[in-house]
């Protein structure tokens, strides 16, 4: 680990830097006369440069700014979002090394973290369906991310102490969770200085979410539970552009919101994304392909995804039940009746979390500060705000109702009974 105080790296600096740490020179075979550097960040926050050799490749990411790029200075942001980054990857990896990305380095006062290239032809999967291809084991891999690394980062696993060990330790990730309070449990639900929409469309949409007491009872509620509940190791930020695949392989990147917080953030935000995808493949469709196939692949996808999760994660349970978990005592819980019991209602619990974050994700990126691509990439403003609308009344539904679903397939018919104009 490098010790000197922060400096941003280009190209040139960049190279002495790789030639003055071992763990990185090593990755590129020793041979660092003629590397290939190619910029590929939003060169606004963060850094990042693909690195390759005639023996080998890497990434270095550095967090650049001390603000938000999409804002300005107005809104800072501390450098140490890099340390929670590096950790989270570490930590997430050594559960799940199929789908986490391995790090070589990380220097906490250069920001800096150097990490495997994840090569061609993976690409971000948010890209992949507005494309309309299909990733045949993107449930099951996402499932398997999902149900270990919440799973091993519970109670249902850990003991107290080591559980608020971890809980301290990324307490102080504090800014990145502020930073979501705000954009998803805030701002959509008031006028604020950031929040955009398909205008003039949608004008009257956002206006009755802010107007909406129901919709604010209900994001309280889910906002008290983001902020107090520590209940698993979240990678705080799984939409669909912190994903990277090929039909064969599913990488989780980009956890620098990592925080202790309920479970149901992590899933919500990953099958919320879906559901946006879905809504934004109308607006894709042209003469040489409907996407009613893809639509239907993207509705089976999210079934599975949580179907899967569900099955691992009360796989590794019932594996567990005897260890050091907190939550159920084997002496207390110590009847297969007993547990089961516990089981449903815990992952009836979970289920109904999971859809009311997934909505509320669903609903800032419509009239919030950030947008995604399915929609933006839409470029009929009209049809996109069709398509747009849709969904925004799809996740307002499903925010008030989800207490009322029994099952991810009962959600997947309301979906589709939002399908239309």
């Amino acid at each position: 680990q490098q010790q000197q105080g922060f400096r941003p790296l280009d190209e040139a600096s960049l190279v002495a830097y790789i030639k003055a740490t071992p763990a990185l020179a090593a990755r590129l075979g020793g041979r660092l006369d003629a590397l290939t550097i190619k910029e590929v960040g939003d060169g606004n926050l963060n850094f990042v440069y693909i690195v390759l050799s005639d023996a080998g490749s890497l990434v270095i990411k550095q967090q650049a700014l001390p603000y938000i790029r999409l804002v300005g200075d107005s809104w800072p942001m501390s450098r140490e979002r890099a340390y929670f980054e590096a950790s989270a990857l570490q930590k997430h990896r050594a559960l799940c090394p199929d789908h986490v990305p391995e790090v070589y380095h990380f220097d906490r006062a250069m920001s800096l973290i150097g990490m495997r290239y994840i090569e061609p032809p993976h690409i971000i999967l948010r890209k992949g369906l507005v494309a309309g291809v299909e990733y045949p084991l993107l449930a099951e891999h996402m499932a398997d991310y999902m149900a270990k690394t919440l799973f091993f980062t519970s109670l249902l696993y850990n003991s107290t102490t080591d559980h608020k060990k971890g809980v301290a330790q990324y307490c102080d990730n504090v800014e990145m969770s502020r930073l979501t309070e705000q954009v998803v449990f805030s701002d959509p639900y008031r006028v604020a200085k950031y929040n955009r929409c398909t205008s003039p469309f949608l004008d009257n949409d956002a206006a009755a979410v802010r107007e909406d007491a129901e919709l604010k009872l209900e994001i309280a509620e889910l906002k008290s539970m983001f902020i107090e509940r520590a209940q698993a190791f979240l990678h705080g930020d799984l939409h669909t552009s912190s994903i990277m695949v090929t039909p064969d392989s599913t990488q989780v990147i980009d956890p620098e919101f990592a925080f202790y917080g309920p479970m149901g953030y992590d899933i919500g935000a990953f099958l919320g994304n879906l559901i946006l995808a879905y809504f934004s493949q109308d607006g894709h469709a042209d003469q040489a392909n409907d996407r009613k196939a893809y639509k239907k692949w993207i509705l089976k996808t999210i079934e599975d995804s949580w179907n899967f999760f569900h099955k691992k994660f009360v796989e590794l349970w019932n594996k567990h039940k005897d260890g050091n978990g907190e939550a159920y005592l084997p002496p207390i819980y110590n009847s297969s009746e007993l547990l089961s019991l516990v089981q449903k209602k815990y992952m009836t619990s979970l289920f109904h979390d999971s859809l009311g974050f997934g909505s509320a994700k669903m609903i800032r990126r419509i009239v919030g500060i950030a947008h995604v691509e399915d929609f933006e990439s839409i470029e009929d403003a009209s049809k996109r705000a069709s398509c747009e609308r849709r969904a925004l009344n799809c996740a307002k539904a499903i925010l008030k109702g989800r207490r009322q679903f029994e099952s991810i397939e009962q959600v997947i018919v309301h979906v589709q009974s939002f399908d239309r104009d």
